[in-house]
């Protein structure tokens, strides 16, 4: 099928050129060539035109928090992409910006020979304002594909206040988007006719060697990146993405509803990180499911209650699972696109601030500096051991995820301060960092998504309290503590999920 119409945004007011010598994608957020609905509407552009496709895939070196963690998993996504376009018949252009500014232009120079640029709708960090800095500068039209999570952005036109509110909703609209599916390989038995780039473009931006896409440190090491933070545990493409996917759905999505919250358990899916860079999609994990339980639409309840669980009609881990896949990760897109301030103090629920501001000037028996927390230095040895793991991982279990988060709020100087060191550690650090779903995160120990909570307490007020003590009691973090411990343990051994 076409590309809904709802998942097409214009950015500009250019046309299509008549006079264009093919068409470009430029792929910024969706970072693979299968499911991916923003390469199917370029394809669908240049066969209906009988024009030639160039896809470019580009990073550049300037971008906040960047790092060889960062960089190395999406170079290693690019030479995936590389090796499965190396045979088809789009033209695949990869650049990796040596220094600072140097690709600048190089995204204006291919447009003015474009019949139309297509690019990736994703509501989250630096991608929208770099769309709309480069829109206006293009003479041809510049569309934006939302190709995210199985329910189009554009199709709630509110802010959903709780994942329970959601989840009403995606039980009403949802039903309508479950065929809607993009193609699973958008250049299967098609024929496009071939280019070649301009020599001039390709000097002045070359593209990068097979070599440097290996993204060894000492290739990293080349470029302008912080190099203390270095690789994390998983490697980044699609191929890795779907062996995560595979391992998850024959080994341990049974036991999810019972033990993801476990640190010692390895039962999460960790698939957050390739769906931040879009190595892998949504749609892609949800056929994938499906198909494993055997399920169809048919199965879908009537219900439109916004219970948790029966709604899909399939297993009760599949379900457990899909609430967070689809209900929690989709709710952080809904927020982003529609409030360009997700990531401010001020976005915060009314109830949150009020609270926070009435318990600003309470005595904190700890106070730790940014240095002492991104050190993992504090007296906790549960959170050091959290916090450890995301410095050597990249990642960290989800349900002490917001046990570090409430802690960080408990132990800084005041809650702006507070929301300012979670965004920097998790975006430094964090492979699923910088990512509609983590901004969720952070901002649910602060109050979004939640509710006012009893007894009101010192520093957090009405927030939501959680202790290190509590969470020993609740699930089991010796081995944890021990295997992440800062100077010790086997750091680096484990893989615990993030999220799903």
């Amino acid at each position: 099928m076409s590309v809904p119409q709802l998942r097409i945004q214009t950015l500009n007011d250019q046309p299509l050129r008549s006079d264009g010598r093919f068409v470009l994608y430029w792929m910024t957020a969706s970072r693979r060539v299968e499911w991916n609905f923003g390469l199917q509407r370029a394809v669908e552009l240049a066969v209906e035109h009988k024009l030639p496709l160039v896809v470019l895939e580009a990073v550049r070196v300037g971008y906040p928090w960047a790092s060889d963690r960062l960089h190395r998993f999406v170079l290693q996504g690019m030479a995936d992409n590389r090796r499965r376009l190396s045979d088809s018949a789009v033209r695949y252009y990869c650049y990796v910006e040596p220094e600072a500014g140097h690709g600048s232009r190089l995204l204006e120079a291919l447009a003015e020979q474009a019949a139309a640029v297509v690019t990736d709708d994703y509501p989250c960090f630096f991608i929208p304002r770099m769309q709309r800095a480069v829109a206006p500068r293009l003479n041809v039209r510049l569309e934006a594909i939302d190709s995210n999570g199985l329910l189009p952005m554009r199709a709630a036109s509110q802010v959903f206040p709780t994942a329970y509110a959601f989840r009403r909703f995606l039980q009403k609209t949802l039903p309508d988007h479950l065929d809607e599916l993009p193609d699973r390989d958008p250049l299967a038995n098609v024929t496009l006719p071939k280019i070649k780039i301009d020599a001039e473009i390709l000097e002045r931006w070359p593209e990068a060697s097979d070599e440097l896409l290996t993204a060894t440190t000492e290739r990293l090491a080349a470029l302008p990146l912080d190099h203390s933070v270095g690789p994390g545990l998983d490697d980044g493409g699609t191929s890795a993405a779907e062996d995560a996917l595979q391992s998850f759905l024959t080994s341990k999505l049974a036991r999810y509803p019972h033990e993801r919250n476990q640190p010692e358990a390895d039962v999460s899916s960790g698939l957050s990180p390739w769906l931040h860079f879009g190595h892998i999609s949504t749609h892609q994990v949800f056929v994938e499911l499906s198909r494993q339980e055997d399920w169809n639409p048919g199965k879908l309840s009537d219900s439109t209650k916004g219970s948790k669980a029966g709604w899909w009609g399939m297993s009760e881990a599949a379900e457990a699972f899909l609430d967070e896949l689809v209900t929690w990760r989709e709710v952080g897109f809904n927020m982003c696109w529609q409030n360009s301030d997700y990531d401010q103090y001020e976005s915060l629920p009314e109830w949150a601030q009020t609270t926070l501001a009435e318990h600003e000037g309470d005595s904190r028996q700890y106070i730790y500096s940014p240095e002492e927390f991104e050190q993992a230095a504090t007296h906790d040895e549960l959170w050091n051991a959290a916090q450890n793991q995301l410095l050597t991982e990249g990642r960290m279990h989800n349900y002490l995820r917001m046990l570090w988060g409430k802690k960080i709020l408990q132990w800084s100087p005041t809650p702006r301060d507070a929301l300012d060191i979670m965004i920097h550690l998790n975006n430094k650090y964090a492979l699923d960092g910088r990512d509609p779903n983590s901004y969720s995160g952070i901002f649910w120990v602060l109050g979004r998504y939640d509710r006012a909570w009893g007894p009101e307490r010192p520093i957090f007020g009405k927030i939501r309290y959680m202790t290190s003590e509590n969470t020993a009691r609740k699930v089991r973090v010796r081995d944890y503590i021990e295997r992440y411990r800062p100077g010790g343990g086997q750091s680096g051994k484990a893989k615990s999920g993030r999220l799903f």
